[in-house]
């Protein structure tokens, strides 16, 4: 019969340790032959064989089915069970088997060694526990102890090996953290573990190296096991997150290597020679390098903002310019390049505060002094442009009804400062370093009451 030649040959695969061949022939067989109970046990011995204890187990259970009364069957069932660890259920099985054959000594045997196999995987259990209590006491040691216990009487349970992992990495004791993770995986991968498990070792893992790291280079096996435990379990949200930590400490850590003063030094002078020679775009690289070489050098930022204010880059030349002042408030180059830009833009009130501001922390500097009187200049051209003399005259009149306006010019202080705006620039531009009197000379130009000639 057809189903006797699919047998057979089933038959022959095995004998021939060729199980997948022997799996296909019995499937074979048994499409011809449904029934048949010593098809479904040969085929349940074949999945044993390939380690496929699943499948094992389905054909055994069919087996029995079939043929309740075959002691043979129950030894099928027994060996699935225990292929899947589930020695209870693999004792249970045997003994079954041994009320149909009393006799069948490798039931007997199956049977006690289930029975040992059981009785060490509850006392590893109950290891486990007490592993945990000493971990959540504090008593990392004791832990330590009851977790190898455990691991010892029961090598087919992941969570032991991990448990301790666990441990080492709070004793900070990262190389044998991530040595229980390896084995952990290893293992893990072999039993067919549940892969949220080993997801979780292998953030343990990178956790480790994080901990370790000194340096960028040693956050790249931790962000290697991030992303294994991603492949492994892709919506793990605590391995992502922790990856992108790691990614975000590896590029600080390479920054912080990156930096070298002297080379910073190295670069902002060839930007200085490209810009002498007007190349600013590539003064704008050298100056960018010598701020990625130090960050701190309130020089470069000056000076690239010098290049983008040429190039017309004002947003940019302003950006450098706030960064320039934050990190040296008394260096006059980030008040003269953020003031060019507020000058450029019409913005004179603005650009004059910022000139005065710069002159509080450098009073001879000769450039800033030049930048007050160009805002005064440009503020008196903007009141007088289109103004005839007769709209001028109505305009410091109204000005002159102003309480405020009117207070100001009975000011002492200020009727000085405006003779000397007049006869002593230099004078004036020392007293308005003041903000209070700068304020009030505004307002009298704005009125029309002062200007510069």
């Amino acid at each position: 019969m057809a189903d006797d030649a699919a047998k057979a040959l089933g038959n022959a695969a095995f004998s021939s340790h060729d199980f997948t061949s022997a799996v296909i022939h019995y499937t074979s067989a048994i499409a011809l032959s449904p029934t048949n109970h010593i098809l479904f046990s040969n085929r349940s011995a074949a999945y044993a064989s390939l380690r496929n204890y699943a499948d094992a187990l389905s054909d055994a259970i069919k087996t029995v089915e079939l043929k309740p009364d075959w002691a043979k069957g129950y030894s099928r069932l027994g060996a699935a069970h225990w292929g899947l660890n589930q020695f209870q259920e693999a004792a249970a099985a045997y003994t079954k088997g041994l009320e149909i054959d009393p006799s069948n000594e490798a039931m007997r045997s199956g049977l006690a060694d289930a029975k040992k196999k059981q009785e060490m995987k509850e006392r590893a259990k109950t290891a486990n526990k007490l592993g945990t209590a000493a971990f959540k006491n504090g008593d990392f040691e004791s832990a330590i102890q009851h977790y190898t216990t455990a691991m010892e009487m029961d090598d087919e349970d992941i969570a032991y090996i991990t448990n301790r992992a666990a441990v080492y990495l709070q004793m900070e004791k990262y190389k044998e953290c991530i040595e229980d993770c390896d084995k952990a995986v290893e293992k893990g991968i072999e039993l067919g573990s549940d892969h949220k498990m080993i997801a979780r070792v292998l953030t343990r893992k990178g956790t480790a190296f994080v901990k370790m790291a000194k340096c960028s280079k040693d956050y790249e096996p931790a962000i290697e096991a991030y992303r294994r435990a991603l492949k492994v379990h892709c919506s793990n949200a605590e391995a992502f997150n922790k990856m992108k930590e790691a990614e975000r400490a590896k590029q600080v850590w390479e920054r912080r290597e990156y930096i070298d003063p002297k080379i910073s030094d190295e670069e902002r002078e060839k930007g200085d020679e490209f810009f002498e020679k007007k190349k600013y775009a590539d003064a704008i690289k050298q100056y960018t390098e010598a701020i990625k070489r130090n960050p701190e050098d309130p020089k470069a930022y000056s000076n690239r903002a010098a290049c983008y204010n040429k190039l017309g880059a004002f947003p940019n030349g302003l950006e450098d310019a706030e960064k320039c002042i934050e990190l040296d408030p008394k260096f006059s180059g980030g008040y003269i390049r953020k003031a060019e830009v507020e000058f450029y833009l019409k913005e004179y009130d603005n650009a004059m505060k910022t000139y005065v501001e710069g002159l509080d922390h450098d009073p001879n500097n000769q450039e800033l002094r030049h930048g007050v009187t160009s805002c005064i200049q440009e503020i008196n051209k903007a009141n007088r442009g289109g103004v005839t003399p007769k709209e001028l005259k109505e305009r410091q009149a109204k000005g002159m009804e102003d309480p405020e306006i009117r207070n100001i010019l009975t000011d002492p202080v200020i009727r000085q400062v405006m003779s000397d705006l007049e006869e002593n620039l230099s004078a004036a531009q020392k007293q308005m370093k003041n903000p209070v009197i700068q304020s009030k000379i505004q307002k009298l130009i704005g009125a029309g009451i002062v200007q510069m000639k």
